[in-house]
């Protein structure tokens, strides 16, 4: 991590430089993602090669654990990678603001993480990848890492941020694995769970001989291997891929039935012009298992886009519609050093494919995406989850009641902040501010609207609860937040040192009420939501939604619901005059039934559903299809 004198020192001179007497206040300037920018996705700390699990309509991100190295005299020196043994995770429901959900501490030989390494025998984990499989009516997660390049470890989980376990003791593929002789760098794996439950690995790379022509052109160090059921053992032989030009970083994505193999290509040697160095180059199958053939490239080398190079990491994931491509460059390490010495930090930005099947080239920026929902103030919002961010970093958490791997925001010293975009206070507006806070001296959070230096709407006062980890809620009154803002949370406070330490924040809406303070009636489109089952897809015509084809077809999506009680109002159809019959599932357990009648469109409700509060998944399922009919449904509403 950054040590706090010289990110002090660097903040106080991108001040003067951004800010030149323009402002008194104390407020110090972010790093390299700057407001109003989605990219990079943090940076308040690193992480590299990462890969995507959509989950419960929140994007999860596991990346290597990059973090800086000290030579004896305080400086940094460049990144060796040896050293990495825990992977970052962060999530988003809107793809600006990001949750730190800290480290997962996988490597455990040779004490490890202090000990606490997971894996006993893995010295590294490097490029995670992540998938997960309903084994027994339950979700289960799985994430894949490399160690080092000598093969693939596997780590279970109940929920996307763990709690993990090493469920082998050992590593799920090595060179003796059958059919993997001959793969130089066994690392970087990649995860496909098909639509029909089947599973594969992806994973490999480097070249067998840099000096031979033949061998650069077609390394074939690219595996695949079919998965068991238990997503924890292998079966049968590993597959080559013949890759041309293969490097590393396997990535594996579905689209419209055909399986993309993707890769970034190698530096050796000359090259035709269709296999540019370092870029990501993709393949086209009809089967998981290949054979893939080339089709083309996607995405330059970070150089191309932010002036600093090295390797090229990426994965290709679906969230609400859109496809999106995470990969990395040296964009924090480079604000902060000037160079970046091999320190990386994850982008995303979007991706096409076009009519025919190829993919557009994506451009890369520091832009990065549009933010697809606002942000809702009005329940539990981690302090830790960070649009933007000045000066400060995070820290495991011992507050109660929180997230697994519960982090706090920490190293907050004066002018110091961070900020949440797209906050929604309603026309109501809100009235006070909570936060859980925890010091052993005094400071203040100045809650301000839009900027630094915006409107100041509230103070709250933090005077010491007893200690760094001794957790108390305070509260204040704030006037004049309404409508959509960018939310600041700006500390000040004498000393040098740390002023507080910062678990959540909420705040009550001006009705007295939460979550909402407008909340007649929320609709929900279901092409928005988290489609699955066998058969479940986008339709377009008799409605724009999703059509539910068979047992177990689902849209689903996650809701705050502050009060037990509400009317749910579905509109849809069948696809002939048979009776079609949709569930309606609160929390896992059935609330009710739908029943459309005929091709026309119309709207059916439940009244007076009694369901459990909190954040709970809503899920439109069918259940009792019996293959005389479809269900078609547009959009789902719900109102007190």
């Amino acid at each position: 991590m950054i040590r706090k004198p010289f990110a002090m020192l660097m903040s106080f001179l991108l001040v003067l430089l951004l800010f030149p007497a323009q402002s008194s206040h104390a407020a110090n300037a972010p790093l390299a993602k700057l407001p109003g920018n989605a990219n990079p996705l943090i940076d308040h700390k690193l992480g590299a090669d990462p890969y995507v699990l959509v989950h419960n309509n929140r994007v999860y991100v596991y990346m290597t654990g990059d973090s800086y190295l000290y030579n004896n005299d305080g400086s940094i020196r460049e990144n060796q990678y040896s050293t990495i043994g825990r992977i970052n995770v962060i999530s988003s429901s809107d793809l600006v603001n990001w949750t730190d959900h800290g480290y997962i501490p996988v490597a455990g030989a040779n004490n490890a993480n202090n000990g606490q390494g997971i894996a006993k025998w893995a010295t590294q984990s490097w490029a995670p990848a992540m998938a997960k499989k309903t084994i027994g009516g339950k979700d289960k997660f799985f994430l894949y890492f490399a160690n080092s390049g000598g093969g693939i470890g596997v780590l279970t989980g109940d929920s996307p941020i763990g709690p993990w376990s090493d469920p082998l003791g050992r590593a799920l593929l090595t060179h003796n694995t059958p059919g993997m002789a001959g793969v130089t760098w066994l690392f970087d794996p990649a995860v496909l769970v098909d639509d029909d439950g089947s599973a594969y690995l992806y994973a490999g790379g480097g070249i067998p001989d840099a000096n031979n022509a033949a061998s650069v052109a077609n390394p074939k160090t690219a595996r695949v291997i079919r998965l068991g059921a238990d997503m924890i053992s292998v079966v049968g032989s590993a597959v080559t891929i013949d890759a041309p030009y293969m490097f590393e970083d396997s990535g594996i994505h579905k689209y419209n039935g055909k399986y993309y193999y993707s890769y970034c290509i190698n530096f050796a040697g000359t090259h035709p012009a269709a296999y540019p160095k370092g870029e990501i180059g993709y393949m086209v199958s009809d089967s998981p298992m290949g054979p893939f053939t080339y089709q083309g490239h996607f995405l330059k080398n970070p150089a191309t886009f932010f002036g600093v190079g090295g390797n090229n990491h990426h994965a290709v994931f679906q969230f609400n519609n859109q496809w999106y491509v995470a990969y990395h460059a040296q964009t924090v390490s480079k604000a902060f050093l000037g160079d970046g010495k091999g320190y990386r930090s994850t982008h995303i930005n979007k991706l096409t494919h076009n009519a025919n099947g190829t993919i557009q080239e994506v451009q890369g920026n520091m832009t990065g995406v549009p933010q697809i929902a606002n942000l809702n103030p009005y329940v539990r919002v981690e302090a830790e989850t960070i649009g933007w961010q000045a000066g400060v970093t995070t820290e495991p958490s011992q507050a109660s009641g929180g997230p697994i791997a519960n982090q706090n925001v920490t190293n907050i010293h004066n002018g110091d902040w961070i900020a949440v975009s797209n906050v929604d206070f309603g026309s109501a507006g809100a009235s006070k501010f909570k936060a859980n806070v925890a010091s052993a001296g005094n400071g203040n959070i100045e809650v301000r609207l839009d900027s630094p230096t915006g409107a100041l709407v509230g103070t709250l006062n933090v005077s010491s609860t007893g200690g760094s980890q001794t957790w108390k809620e305070l509260e204040t009154n704030v006037s004049n937040a309404t409508g959509v803002h960018d939310l600041y949370l700006v500390f000040t406070g004498a000393g040098n040192g740390n002023l507080f330490n910062l678990d959540y924040w909420q705040f009550t809406s001006g009705s007295g009420n939460n979550p909402n303070p407008n909340p007649a009636v929320s609709r929900y489109e279901t092409e928005t939501m988290t489609i699955g089952g066998p058969y479940a897809g986008l339709i377009s015509s008799p409605i724009n939604g999703v059509a539910l084809y068979a047992n177990n077809d689902y849209a689903a999506y996650n809701q705050y619901f502050a009060f037990p009680t509400h009317n749910f109002s579905v509109r849809g159809a069948s696809n002939n005059n048979n009776t079609a019959r949709v569930d309606l599932v609160i929390g896992g357990v059935t609330a009710g039934s739908f029943y459309f009648t005929g091709t026309q469109p119309t709207v059916q409700t439940l009244s007076n559903v009694t369901h459990a509060t909190g954040n709970q998944e809503v899920k439109l399922v069918v259940t009792t299809d019996n293959g005389t009919w479809d269900a078609y449904i547009d959009y789902l509403e719900h109102s007190q």
